[in-house]
């Protein structure tokens, strides 16, 4: 009921948005949310080159039957990066279209490639060097995702001060062999859920002292719920950490 525009928040997600070592526009999706259509209008995102999941649960998988609007536009399938876990819920919850000659209607489904990636296994699409980071999301282990870049050849949103960026949502622990692999960067996206403690997210005072500890150039702070205010919260944060909004641009 917020009067505040920051404060109207649909499901965590986000988009990498740049232009290969080859001119090629590129845009690599961070789960594929509910909201996918909506953010994907606002925000004019015409094409989807790869989806990196964090996990399977509903606020992160559920628009992904939106992706075959994308086949169409770019004329060709998109990359699925995920765990073995999370793959295999993908498939069971989307068997209409990992199983497509089974529907009783041949239907218009979306064109998939899916890759099974590892954590601290990293890989490399469009120029962007990734790693999947393990994560724990209560008792679940999730994968966050730290990205670099191989090649000099990128636009302005992949300026030297937004890599590396490592993307850490639903956090309520990082192991303790995931540390390295958050050195060095510059910009931190962590989750922060309330300031009440929960068992499956991190607190805002918890996720502040991670990011004094890893001391990235920048901080953002994500997967809010509602009793966090924008404008009010913002301005208890240490400098270097803001929350992060809806339509939030970085770099």
């Amino acid at each position: 009921m917020s009067t505040d525009a920051r404060d109207q928040r649909l499901r965590c997600g986000a988009a990498i948005r740049f232009v290969d070592p080859g001119g090629q526009a590129r845009v690599i999706l961070i789960d594929a949310t509910p909201d996918l259509r909506q953010q994907a209008l606002a925000h004019k995102i015409t094409r989807c080159d790869a989806i990196l999941f964090t996990h399977h649960h509903v606020d992160h998988i559920f628009g992904l039957d939106e992706v075959r609007r994308f086949n169409l536009l770019q004329n060709g399938p998109v990359e699925v990066h995920a765990d073995v876990q999370t793959m295999g819920n993908l498939r069971r919850v989307y068997a209409h279209i990992f199983e497509r000659e089974a529907n009783a209607n041949d239907s218009f489904v979306a064109s998939l490639i899916t890759q099974t990636i590892q954590p601290w296994v990293g890989f490399e699409l469009f120029g962007l060097r990734i790693t999947p980071i393990r994560l724990l999301h209560g008792r679940t282990p999730i994968l966050g995702f730290r990205f670099d870049a191989v090649n000099a050849h990128r636009d302005g949103s992949m300026r030297a001060g937004f890599l590396p960026l490592a993307y850490c949502t639903d956090v309520s622990a990082i192991p303790p062999e995931s540390w390295p692999y958050l050195e060095g960067l510059g910009t931190l996206v962590l989750d922060a859920l309330r300031h009440r403690r929960h068992p499956t997210h991190l607190t805002v005072e918890q996720a502040v002292g991670i990011a004094e500890r890893v001391a990235p150039r920048q901080t953002f702070l994500t997967h809010i719920a509602h009793d966090l205010p924008h404008e009010e919260t913002n301005a208890q944060l240490p400098e270097g950490v803001r929350l992060a909004h809806d339509g939030l641009l970085l770099g």
